[in-house]
């Protein structure tokens, strides 16, 4: 007699046992409905076989019977999941896997563009603030460099002329001084040259010549800018005036320093004040 066994090709431990316990179950069966068949016949009816004469004894059933079941080949029967393992698989789910769906990707990536709007957005924003707060004086910058320049040219060349007359021709040296002037301070100009100055000249044949001084080595005569604005620059001057007249013998060298304010014209750079330190 064999052993009890239940073969099962291609199945796991959980198929193994499935099969053993239907084989059990059927050989159950088999056992109970013999034993129904000879209760109900008559004794001394029953089939030969198994060794024992047909009026005999019934036979002994047999113990230990083995109900081997080959299943069919690549029959498989899967162990069904319990509902801790489904419960198991819902809790331990990642949530960005969830999130990451493939229903919910055309969301997150119009999200995505939406913030990148934004962000672009706000740096249109700043780069536009930026530009209406640095402009204007990123402009003012400019312009006050390019006045500092034309200034001082414009100084260095007015000086000689406003600072020196010639009492042989006294009104064009005071009409080209005008010419560089522009304000109150040509009004004034005018009215002591016209009261005070022309008068003395005349009287005592005064001559004044101005120079702006330069180093003895030769360059830019000795003026710098001492505050500039786009509109208004003042220079610092060393002047250098050697004067002449019959109250005087031989010629006279005064050294000047001269704070000479200019003024932004139509006309280009003017003087608008002359002060002597």
């Amino acid at each position: 007699m064999t052993n009890p066994s239940t073969r099962v090709r291609g199945a796991g431990a959980g198929a193994r046992r499935t099969l053993a316990a239907a084989a059990r179950a059927a050989a159950k069966r088999t056992e109970r409905t013999e034993r129904t068949e000879r209760t109900a016949r008559p004794r001394g009816t029953e089939p030969a076989g198994n060794g024992a004469p047909a009026d005999g004894p019934p036979p002994e059933p047999l113990s230990g019977r083995t109900l081997v079941i080959e299943p069919p080949d690549g029959w498989d029967d899967p162990p069904e999941p319990s509902p801790a393992c489904a419960g198991d698989d819902l809790e331990t789910a990642d949530p960005a896997e969830s999130a990451d769906s493939p229903a919910e990707r055309p969301g997150k990536a119009a999200r995505s563009r939406r913030g990148a709007y934004g962000a672009l957005a706000l740096l249109l924003v700043a780069g536009l603030v930026a530009v209406a707060v640095l402009g204007p004086q990123y402009r003012d910058a400019r312009e006050t460099d390019r006045a500092r320049g034309e200034a001082l040219a414009a100084a260095r060349e007015a000086a000689p002329v406003v600072l020196s007359y010639d009492h042989r021709h006294l009104e064009r040296d005071f009409s080209r001084a005008l010419a560089r002037l522009t304000g109150d301070f040509r009004e004034e100009y005018r009215r002591t040259t016209k009261t005070v100055v022309a008068p003395t000249a005349a009287k005592y044949r005064g001559t004044v010549k101005a120079t702006v001084v330069a180093p003895p080595g030769g360059g830019a005569p000795a003026a710098s800018v001492v505050s500039a604005a786009p509109d208004r620059v003042v220079v610092l001057l060393f002047v250098n005036q050697v004067t002449e007249s019959t109250q005087v013998t031989g010629a006279r060298l005064d050294l000047n320093r001269v704070r000479m304010t200019l003024s932004r014209t139509s006309q280009g750079w003017k003087v608008s004040a002359v002060d002597a330190l």
